[in-house]
């Protein structure tokens, strides 16, 4: 599936290049007119835009005042960027995990998503652990079709949520054995991938059981799913930069 990217901006004809732009590089774009209308977007938006493009200078809500009331409605790991025409200070995008000065090319935006993706994923998991090991991901890169390896990584994801939701159920009926059993089914589909965080958890969880944390470790396990999707978009982009230099040289 193509990155989808959420453009806000006040301006319609900037809408309409944007959004004309991005649909040429390969993204999924949907466009709104302010940061309220970005609000009241988000209340309902599924799926959830993994990048959210706002510029500085609008009427109504904006700046980090909008970062900080996106961050609320958005997945963790959404990478929030902020665009203007000039340089701006952390007084109206400290809050955005990243900046794009107009006009900028797709290459600057990829580079933006990129580097924002990366400090998503450091804010919203309070540390610096792995969440995938790159070493696998290239080796299946490297024998997969970038479609296959994009499949292979959602069919792991969808499946451990899915087991997610069944711990739940577990959890609810104080079930302890089917628990430990579908942590250990994540244990293992999450390390054919490299997807050490979620493998890291999965093992905690089956080790722990039913333990007085054990709300605390399931949601922590939904949030590194999203720390995952995150990783996965920035690789995505670093592929398809990549190719289009390939093609520019050839």
């Amino acid at each position: 599936m193509p990155v989808q990217i959420l453009v806000v901006d006040d301006d319609a004809l900037s809408r309409e290049v944007l959004a004309l732009l991005l649909h040429g590089a390969g993204y999924a774009v949907e466009t709104v007119e302010s940061g309220d209308a970005a609000l009241l977007h988000l209340q309902t938006a599924r799926p959830l835009p993994q990048v959210v493009l706002a510029d500085l200078q609008m009427p109504g809500t904006t700046g980090n005042e909008l970062a900080t009331r996106l961050r609320s409605l958005c997945n963790p790991a959404t990478v929030l960027l902020a665009m203007s025409a000039s340089a701006p200070d952390d007084a109206s995008a400290g809050q955005f995990d990243g900046f794009v000065l107009k006009p900028f090319t797709m290459e600057a935006l990829a580079a933006a998503i990129v580097g924002g993706t990366a400090g998503a994923a450091k804010a919203s998991s309070g540390s610096n652990a792995a969440v995938l090991d790159k070493a696998v991901y290239r080796k299946l890169a490297g024998s997969m079709r970038p479609s296959q390896v994009e499949q292979l990584y959602s069919l792991c994801l969808s499946d451990a949520e899915t087991r997610l939701a069944g711990m739940r159920r577990a959890a609810s009926d104080g079930d302890d054995a089917t628990y430990k059993k579908e942590a250990h089914a994540i244990k293992g589909s999450c390390g054919m991938v490299g997807a050490i965080e979620l493998q890291t958890l999965a093992t905690s969880m089956e080790k722990c059981g039913l333990s007085d944390d054990h709300v605390a470790s399931l949601n922590e396990f939904v949030l590194a799913c999203e720390r995952l999707r995150g990783m996965l978009v920035a690789h995505e982009i670093t592929q398809v930069r990549a190719s289009g230099v390939s093609g520019e040289d050839a």
